[in-house]
């Protein structure tokens, strides 16, 4: 929450006082700061972050790389048969959630397994029905595909006692293996990557003078820490200004986005020049509103999507339609990743310990692709599973 957003004696002259006056509107203009809740604390600070701004600079262009050769695992058990996963999801209108899950689908198409999913509808009672229906099948395997297990702790404990093996995507805040709650892995990148970069990308592109916006969805935890991040790594720099923290839930992106953007395009105007949002959604809903008030789609504000990478991201970035750049996931990767973790896991063997890093998609290296998919991690998981 670091954002931005002298009396004179009598005998002074009146341009003296009016030095002063201009002075301190200045110092107040320069360190403004609000949120979606009112006014925040004022922090003054020189203008940009030289230093900061060098090492975003540094980051952002090794994440904008595309050649990187597939780091993840190259050996493993073979493929173990006749397996069946559900896929349980958040809400299949998050584009990550539901690009993960495909991948889980065609990877299994390949390993030779079954796969169901089931959508939670992005309601805790419609996950939670979701959770017992998954259970009830007594598969070989759950996802728990974007939600927080706890909100689901019964149905967890019933998949325990009947030693189904749940892996989590974007469950809990860290990549790998949980105990509380009990996940054989978790699949994700690391968050704290994709704060950083997203933040640094702001940075970096402002020259480290920039009216932020960031958007989130505080009811999913997962969320809610990487947007509590990106505001940690753009407190760095002591140019850049958080106009407001938005609070709409993934669900009610659809209706709300529009009203709040046209409220904060009215409130804001010409000082908001970038957003972070923690999912890139968001600016699919706000390019109407974003047109109406006859913004052009290549900006300002420069939106960037700190994940989740959907082909409808991609899409805007190319067009250059109200989205500047986004830090995909490699969803498909994750979801041949989650089959892998599996395979694993029947087979006695521990987590493969892969976690992707973290990538920067722009129109300037997006080679007009649709999603990020690192090149070599099919044929390593075939290569693994004798297939």
């Amino acid at each position: 929450m670091h954002y931005h957003r002298e009396a004179v004696p009598g005998g002074f002259k009146a341009r003296s006082v009016a030095g002063a006056l201009l002075a301190a509107a200045i110092v107040l203009a320069g360190c403004e700061r609000g949120s979606s809740s009112g006014p925040g604390d004022s922090t003054s600070g020189p203008s940009g972050c030289p230093d900061v701004q060098a090492r975003a600079r540094a980051a952002v262009t090794r994440a904008e790389q595309t050649d990187v050769p597939w780091n993840g695992p190259t050996s493993g058990p073979t493929a173990v048969a006749a397996k069946t996963i559900v896929y349980v999801a958040q809400t299949m209108t998050n584009p990550g959630v539901a690009g993960v899950a495909d991948g889980v689908r065609r990877a299994a198409r390949v390993i030779g397994w079954n796969v169901r999913v089931i959508d939670g509808g992005g309601t805790p009672a419609g996950i939670q029905a979701a959770m017992s229906d998954a259970v009830a099948l007594r598969p070989s395997g759950i996802v728990i595909g974007g939600f927080d297990p706890t909100s689901t702790s019964q149905q967890v404990a019933r998949a325990g006692a009947a030693r189904i093996p749940l892996i989590g995507w974007h469950a809990v805040a860290a990549p790998g293996p949980s105990r509380r709650p009990a996940l054989f892995t978790n699949v994700t990148t690391k968050v704290e990557d994709v704060a950083r970069v997203s933040a640094q990308w702001v940075i970096s592109r402002s020259n480290g003078t920039a009216g932020v916006v960031v958007f989130t969805d505080a009811s999913i935890p997962f969320a809610k820490n990487k947007s509590e991040l990106i505001r940690k790594e753009l407190a760095a720099c002591s140019g850049v200004k958080l106009l407001a923290y938005q609070n709409i839930p993934i669900p009610d992106a659809s209706s709300r986005t529009p009203r709040e953007v046209s409220s904060l395009l009215s409130r804001f105007q010409d000082r908001w020049t970038y957003s972070v949002a923690i999912n890139d959604l968001y600016f699919a809903d706000a390019a109407p509103a974003f047109r109406a008030a006859g913004r052009k789609g290549s900006g300002p504000p420069f939106n960037i999507g700190a994940g989740d990478g959907d082909p409808s991201a991609f899409q805007r970035i190319n067009s250059e339609q109200y989205q500047s750049a986004t830090v995909p996931e490699p969803l498909s990767q994750q979801g041949w990743q989650i089959v892998d973790e599996f395979n694993r896991a029947f087979s006695g063997r521990p987590d493969s310990g892969y976690v992707a890093p973290v990538h920067i998609t722009t129109v300037g290296n997006s080679d007009g692709a649709t999603a990020w998919d690192p090149s070599g991690y099919q044929e390593a998981y075939r290569k693994i599973w004798g297939k």
